[in-house]
């Protein structure tokens, strides 16, 4: 399995960067993209890294942000028979709300009227190598993480519940692969709801863990890093982290994940171990 990270906020090398999120997948079936970044960066820097997007076959949205979702409709053009699998809820009206300023920061209408796009409502079985799963239902996140982020009923803003996010699993030669996005559910209840289904945990996970704060952490908020560090690590799975979250959260887990917590940066090419 070939795994390239085409865009994330850090850079590498040569390669572009902003804050999004994409990545370019081989398996032994699909040429696949998760995301597509806040905007059409990630096909320049396909382009450096020799990745034929025209050959890409399905693309996956974690969810309905602009900073995943940006270079969706570029992407449709360049891969028009590609298939495009989102929740049918990713095109709400999702804010960022912050004194005085209302952001909007979901994703372009047009994304949802392309003729390409599967809208998916619940857990879904593409074939026998991906496989995506929605309704975390669990609330292992962290609290400050979400504070600022809504949705918007009517003329009323509501805290966003993220119904909107799935996670995808490729399997491939008796190993799993799990890919999120930002993880606003929260990794460990997206770990919760993958265990559930299969019984077991991944042997690889690629996700943003969605810490990143722009103010000091505070001693709580820490330990709770801290803890959600060293249950990741019962799991046995490599984590690879980025993104959403924050430098200060990585350093934190990393003195406790050790070679278990790796971090990618535009241009990354990563292992499934």
């Amino acid at each position: 399995m070939k795994i390239v990270n085409l865009v994330e906020d850090t850079k590498g090398g040569d390669c572009l960067n902003e804050h999004g999120l994409s990545f370019y997948v081989e398996t032994k079936k699909h040429r696949l993209l998760v995301d597509s970044g806040a905007t059409d960066m990630f096909v320049r820097n396909a382009e450096m890294l020799g990745v034929d997007l025209a050959k890409v076959d399905t693309f996956i949205l974690s969810h309905g942000h602009y900073d995943h979702s940006g270079g969706l409709t570029a992407f449709a053009k360049i891969a028009p028979n590609a298939k495009i699998y989102l929740k049918v809820s990713a095109g709400g009206e999702h804010y960022h709300l912050m004194p005085e300023l209302e952001k909007y920061i979901g994703i372009d209408k047009r994304i949802m009227e392309l003729p390409q796009v599967v809208k998916v409502s619940g857990n879904m079985q593409i074939d026998d190598e991906l496989f995506l799963f929605t309704d975390i239902n669990g609330k292992r996140y962290p609290e400050w993480s979400n504070r600022e982020l809504v949705k918007k009923v009517g003329d009323k803003f509501v805290r966003d519940d993220f119904v909107h996010e799935q996670c995808l699993v490729i399997s491939q030669e008796n190993r799993r692969l799990l890919m999120s996005g930002c993880a606003h559910n929260g990794i460990l209840s997206i770990l919760d709801k993958y265990s559930e289904l299969f019984g077991a945990y991944p042997d690889t996970v690629i996700s943003g863990f969605h810490m990143m704060k722009k103010t000091a952490l505070t001693d709580e908020e820490t330990e709770y890093i801290k803890q959600t560090a060293r249950e990741l690590m019962k799991t046995k799975a490599l984590f690879y982290t980025g993104h959403c979250t924050g430098q200060r959260a990585f350093e934190i887990m990393k003195e406790v994940m050790g070679e278990q917590l790796r971090g990618f940066h535009s241009g990354s090419v990563l292992e499934a171990e």
